[in-house]
């Protein structure tokens, strides 16, 4: 049976998710003669599958506008950079994120984040993290308006990570991650029976990071840091097959910096900054049928060639390699170089704590308006008492709309090391 219908919860859910997750269409010029001087000022967003796994999970990078690649190591280490991890202090933490998603709209949408870290005896350090990502209960109708049956879609991920000090000032790290997409629970689409996509990826990554400097008088860290993340096979939700049936991951390199500045032996203040480049490839300007009637032009959509495929006037064929999609993605822009500049987007975050036990933060996060206008604000705060460490974030769109406005999110984490501490206090 086929499925041409579905609820409006669905189709607003998933409208403002592409919206705020780097996902949605390219426009192209409505005749050719002019798509040479209006290439350059088209919304021309990069598409891919499960972009949640580009979405901040914790509190933390989220007070600071999504900014966290070199920042100092915690639990989230994994979705940042897990060569973090090669610098923590601690022996083992957990740490469990929450998210509402569209709360404004819809009051069950959620990315849940679970991430765990355990310090070996060598220089090494292991992690694993579950994030998972639901749509709420969606209803299934079809042409008629009947109910078909009712289904919540969801995407999770599993990591396993590993980071390594390789010297005093220098780690590398990596993870390997399972994506599971489940959108339709197998419902007919077309005529044509839906799947699960499913995928393996790996992260690759690496950290300098040096806390012996001095700036001003005042002890000072410096890192930078780098991450390649979801490098692995394309995802497809039907058999169908055939050319362009399948989809890209978010492939993104984040590369950022960091300063902490020990003011004294209570305060210190730390400045994040990142840059992040999704490396799958842009969209081309496609060439459009133009037929004259008495005189006057109709655009009758893209033209395609004799083996099918829509002919291409600026920029490159999408449908490639995931390698050569990589490698090719800093030169593909139907724009040229000032379209590849358009598309890094940018992040930056203060950090403020006073004795280790209450933190302020404050960021912003900007991409270019013909790359899906996201820009926004972000405030947060954080409280550490004992074992237990509490985080919260907001987000203020100075843009368009985005999913997490109005809403609260939060980062709860344990810290084992001052329990055993406590516990060591109590039998003595």
């Amino acid at each position: 049976m086929n499925v041409t219908k579905i609820s409006k919860k669905l189709i607003a859910a998933t409208a403002l998710i592409l919206i705020f997750s780097t996902v949605g269409f390219s426009q192209s010029t409505n005749y050719n003669k002019l798509a040479g001087q209006q290439v350059n000022n088209n919304l021309n967003t990069i598409t891919t599958a499960v972009p949640f796994l580009i979405i901040t999970p914790d509190s933390r990078a989220g007070g600071m506008g999504d900014a966290g690649v070199a920042s100092s190591p915690d639990v989230n280490s994994i979705h940042w950079n897990p060569s973090k991890l090669a610098f923590v202090d601690k022996k083992m933490g957990i740490g469990v994120s929450y998210t509402p998603w569209l709360r404004a709209l819809v009051p069950d949408i959620n990315l849940a984040y679970l991430s765990f870290f355990y310090k070996t005896k060598k220089r090494g350090t292991i992690g694993a993290s579950l994030r998972y990502f639901s749509l709420g209960d969606i209803t299934f109708t079809d042409a008629n308006g009947t109910t078909i049956g009712n289904f919540r879609p969801n995407e999770f991920a599993i990591d396993v990570a590993y980071g390594v000090k390789l010297s005093k000032t220098f780690s590398a790290g990596g993870a390997v991650r399972y994506i599971n997409s489940n959108l339709t629970g197998g419902t007919f689409v077309d005529g044509s029976a839906t799947k699960a996509g499913r995928t393996v990826a790996v992260d690759i990554s690496a950290l300098w990071r040096n806390d012996k400097i001095k700036l001003g008088g005042k002890k000072t860290i410096a890192a930078i840091g780098l991450n390649i993340s979801n490098i692995g096979g394309k995802v497809t939700y039907s058999d169908r097959g055939g050319r362009g049936s399948s989809d890209f991951l978010p492939i993104n390199m984040r590369l950022g910096g960091s300063l902490t500045f020990q003011m004294d032996d209570y305060n210190s203040i730390s400045i994040e900054v990142d840059a992040n480049k999704l490396l799958v490839p842009t969209p081309p300007v496609y060439k459009h049928k133009i037929v004259d009637t008495n005189g006057v032009a109709y655009d009758q959509g893209v033209a395609y060639d004799a083996n099918g495929d829509p002919e291409i006037l600026f920029g490159k064929n999408p449908n490639r390699g995931v390698t050569e999609g990589i490698f090719g993605s800093f030169n593909d822009a139907p724009g040229g170089g000032k379209e590849e500049l358009r598309e890094i987007n940018y992040a930056c975050g203060l950090e403020y704590w006073y004795n280790k036990l209450f933190a302020v933060r404050a960021g912003y996060f900007y991409e270019n308006p013909y790359k899906g206008n996201r820009q926004f604000f972000t405030l947060g705060a954080g409280v550490k008492y004992n074992v237990f460490g509490l985080d919260f974030a907001y987000l203020i769109p100075t843009q368009q709309r985005n999913p997490l406005e109005n809403t609260l999110r939060f980062t709860l984490t344990f810290d084992f090391d001052a329990f055993k501490a406590q516990n060591d206090e109590k039998t003595e």
